[in-house]
C-alpha cells in the first residue's frame, strides 16, 4: 500500500493546491453569498463527490487519456466553464427575488439534490483538479507495492477529506458574511449580483486558464 512517506508529500502537495481559491472554492462562496450557509455545504458535499469520480477515471486509466487529449481536455473545460457562467447569469437576473424571500420566510429556497447536482458538476470539471489527478497522483503511487488503483483511490480520498474541510470553512465564512448583507435591504438586494457575478467571472477564468498547447 502506500508508505507514509508518500502519503505525507502527497497530502502536503494536495494542502497547497486546495487552499488557493480555485474554481471549487469560488463557486461554494457564491452559492454561500447567494443562497446561505446549507447551500454551501450541499454544494461543497456535491463537490467532494464530483472531485472523486475524477479520482476513480484516473484509477481505471481514463485521466491520462483526457490529460493527453487537447481536444477532450478543452472540451470538457468549456462545457464547465459554459455552465458556470449560465448559472452566475442565472443568479444576476433572479437577484431582486432575494430581498421578498427573505422578507418572507429567511433564505430562498433551493432543491437540496438541484444544490447537490450543481456542485457536483462543478467538482467534476475542475480542470486544476483533472489535471492534478491526471498528472500528479500518479506519481505518489509504488507501484512495487501493486494494487495501483487501490493506491489511487486511497490517495484521492485523502485529497477529497482535505477539500471537504476547506470548501466547507470558506462557505461557513461565506455566509456569515451573507447573514451581515441581510441585515440591510441595500445590502441584500446586491447579494445575488455578487455571487452571480462571481460565477460568471469564475467560469471566464476556467475558460481562459489551463493547458496552452
Amino acid at each position: 500500500m502506500v508508505s507514509l512517506d508518500r502519503l505525507f508529500a502527497f497530502s502536503a502537495l494536495a494542502l497547497l493546491l486546495i487552499v488557493i481559491p480555485g474554481p471549487s472554492v469560488l463557486f461554494v462562496v457564491g452559492r454561500a453569498l447567494a443562497h446561505g450557509r446549507r447551500a454551501a455545504l450541499t454544494t461543497v458535499a456535491g463537490n467532494t463527490l464530483g472531485a472523486y469520480v475524477l479520482v476513480a477515471a484516473v484509477a481505471l486509466g481514463i485521466g491520462p487519456v483526457v490529460e493527453r487529449s487537447v481536444l477532450l481536455f478543452t472540451a470538457l473545460k468549456l462545457a464547465g466553464a459554459a455552465y458556470l457562467v449560465y448559472l452566475g447569469i442565472k443568479a444576476w437576473r433572479q437577484r431582486g427575488s432575494l430581498r421578498a424571500a427573505f422578507t418572507r420566510s429567511g433564505p430562498p429556497e433551493r432543491g437540496g439534490l438541484r444544490t447537490l447536482g450543481e456542485g457536483f458538476a462543478v467538482g467534476v470539471a475542475n480542470p486544476k483538479t483533472m489535471v492534478f489527478f491526471a498528472a500528479v497522483l500518479p506519481q505518489f503511487v509504488d507501484r512495487a507495492q501493486g494494487h495501483v488503483p487501490v493506491q489511487m483511490l486511497l490517495l484521492g480520498l485523502v485529497f477529497n477529506v482535505i477539500a471537504l474541510v476547506s470548501d466547507s470553512v470558506w462557505g461557513l465564512v461565506a455566509s456569515a458574511a451573507r447573514d451581515w448583507f441581510a441585515r440591510s435591504p441595500r445590502r441584500l438586494s446586491a447579494v445575488g449580483g455578487v455571487g452571480g457575478l462571481a460565477m460568471i467571472g469564475l467560469g471566464v477564468t476556467v475558460a481562459a486558464t489551463g493547458r496552452k498547447d
